[in-house]
């Protein structure tokens, strides 16, 4: 089979005008970014407001290999299926990041024949949005240290400044850096750091913000650090959110890009899946909704991150109620649940596949906790033995849930036809949404709810510097505000090693911190990186372009 870059060469792209005239947008509707990339104009946002809203359609996984469960494929697949089966569908994902695409997990185009084009330039610039986010978010860290430098009348402690830079790039050498040194005219000497772009509060404010008033009522929210009587500091007291407004009034709107098969995509946004809520826009998603009959988008990581923060963060702050939910799981990950390492999933093990069905058992549970029907969808591998695919499908058929085969990696559209038509028959049933915990009371009781109902945890244990941030956080007047986990994203447990469906565990909170901004408070439950390094062997040493412009080695 031909590379993903290839096949995305090789694809005839229709230009984006008539992609977008497919779903009701007109030409003057559409800012342009070359033949096949175009933003979305406020108007079309203005004009098709009072439009019905199609049906939602979440996709999710269960626990996943380091490789990852095929999400985004499943995505693109299922979405051109339902077109094939003459559906007017729309889907609505997170534009990739360029760290992982020149690190070692490449970028979150789909795959196969179930990809979203132009894939290189989605890839690598796209339309800018992250290099807006990475300005605007530096330009911020800059205003705040020219404060400090030019007297400092805000009183900001130097030793609890909370705001780091952001690149979006991995680089493990910027995580803890000194910055300011070289004498009295550079400010300062304090201790900084980086983070990747896409860990940035700024980015999780991007894809939460309903539109640009609220997105600068938000940006100013941000708090950069304390003050020497223990008082948040934030943007708007540094008079910064006008200018990152202003840097972010394109990326704000949301991208219009093609499927192989030419199903409209509205990619946008890209918060990580840890630090923040791992999934695309509010505005991307709620355009979608009104240009489409049926959307489908997904959640970063496994449905007990992923799916979580996209339940009970992102649709109570975008007022979105989904109507079903896919969990997508394969052979290999249930294998790796089962206890198999990651180097040998590949081969056949149907006791191991057996031992990690528990994990595919809870997911389902959890999604039903939000009283949302779910398919399984079986996303097949090469490797995949019927065996072995045998054994997932009577699983689902003992636990009553549905279920369809997925070939959309090697068959596009025509792969995904079968759980298509099993998701339109999951529409048809009742569903109604509830989040899994109110945000009224306290934090401490709010994590409770999602350690024992939705990891199975027997309760929680917080460290001193966890609780001490608890309190701040109250002391200061932010309640009722919703939880985002930082997980690991391999077990249910916050402890990789704990596969399948842990029992008799406790989650450990180690950190709390608080994104004003983004209207959530981050509970830490491990080392979460939110700079990463890159591998003895890049992806970029593979990267390369010949005269004619032709890319090779992206993926």
């Amino acid at each position: 089979m031909l590379t993903d870059i290839q096949i995305a060469q090789s694809a005839k792209m229709e230009p984006i005008a008539k992609v977008a005239e497919k779903i009701g947008i007109s030409f003057d509707e559409l800012e342009l970014y070359g033949k096949y990339k175009a933003k979305l104009s406020e108007e079309l946002i203005k004009r098709v407001s009072s439009n019905p809203n199609g049906k939602l359609i979440l996709t999710t996984a269960i626990n996943p290999t380091p490789a990852g469960e095929g999400k985004t494929t499943t995505s693109v697949g299922l979405g051109q299926a339902l077109c094939r089966l003459g559906k007017n569908a729309v889907i609505a994902l997170r534009e990739p990041s360029l760290g992982p695409v020149m690190g070692i997990k490449g970028g979150a185009a789909g795959g196969g024949y179930a990809q979203v084009v132009p894939m290189e330039d989605i890839n690598l610039h796209f339309t800018g949005d992250m290099h807006a986010i990475t300005a605007a978010h530096n330009l911020l860290a800059a205003l705040l240290d020219n404060h400090i430098h030019h007297g400092n009348a805000l009183g900001i402690d130097a030793r609890r400044v909370t705001f780091k830079r952001v690149l979006d790039m991995n680089d493990r050498a910027l995580r803890d850096i000194v910055v300011a040194l070289g004498g009295k005219l550079n400010g300062f000497p304090r201790q900084d750091g980086f983070m990747i772009t896409v860990a940035s509060e700024i980015m999780a404010i991007l894809c939460l913000a309903n539109d640009i008033t609220d997105l600068k009522k938000r940006l100013g929210e941000i708090i950069v650090g304390y003050n020497y009587e223990g008082l948040p500091v934030k943007a708007s007291d540094l008079n910064a959110q006008g200018a990152m407004t202003v840097l972010l009034k394109d990326a704000i709107k949301p991208n219009l890009v093609q499927t192989l098969e030419h199903t409209p995509c509205i990619m946008h946004g890209g918060p990580f899946a840890n630090i923040a809520h791992g999934c695309n826009s509010i505005v991307a998603t709620k355009l979608a909704l009104k240009l489409g009959d049926y959307v489908v988008t997904e959640a970063g990581f496994g449905a007990d991150l992923g799916a979580e923060k996209f339940l009970d963060i992102k649709c109570r702050m975008g007022n979105l109620k989904p109507d079903a939910v896919v969990l997508v799981a394969t052979c290999r990950a249930l294998k790796y649940n089962g206890g198999v390492p990651k180097t040998e999933v590949s081969n056949e093990n149907v006791d191991a596949l057996i031992k990690g069905l528990p994990n595919l058992e809870k997911h389902i549970e959890n999604i039903k906790k939000y009283n949302l029907p779910v398919v399984v969808a079986i996303n097949r591998f090469p490797q995949d033995t019927d065996a072995e695919l045998e054994a997932v499908k009577k699983a689902c058929e003992d636990l009553g849930a549905k279920f369809a085969l997925s070939e959309v990696f090697s068959k596009g559209g025509e792969g995904g036809e079968e759980l298509a038509k099993a998701v339109l028959e999951a529409l048809e049933e009742p569903s109604d949404f509830k989040p899994i915990y109110e945000l009224e009371g306290s934090y401490y009781e709010k994590f409770e709810t999602i350690a024992k109902e939705i990891y199975g945890a027997d309760g929680v244990d917080y460290l001193p510097a966890a609780r001490k941030a608890i309190d701040e956080i109250t002391q200061h007047g932010y309640v009722n505000l919703p939880i985002c986990t930082a997980k690991t994203q391999y077990s249910l447990s916050d402890n990789p090693q704990l596969l399948a469906r842990p029992t008799g565990f406790r989650i450990t909170v180690k950190e709390v911190r608080l994104s004003a901004g983004a209207g959530f408070v981050v509970f830490l439950t491990g080392d979460i990186m939110t700079m990463p390094g890159l591998p003895k062997v890049p992806a970029a040493n593979n990267i390369d372009i010949d005269e004619n412009g032709t890319i090779t080695g992206l993926f």
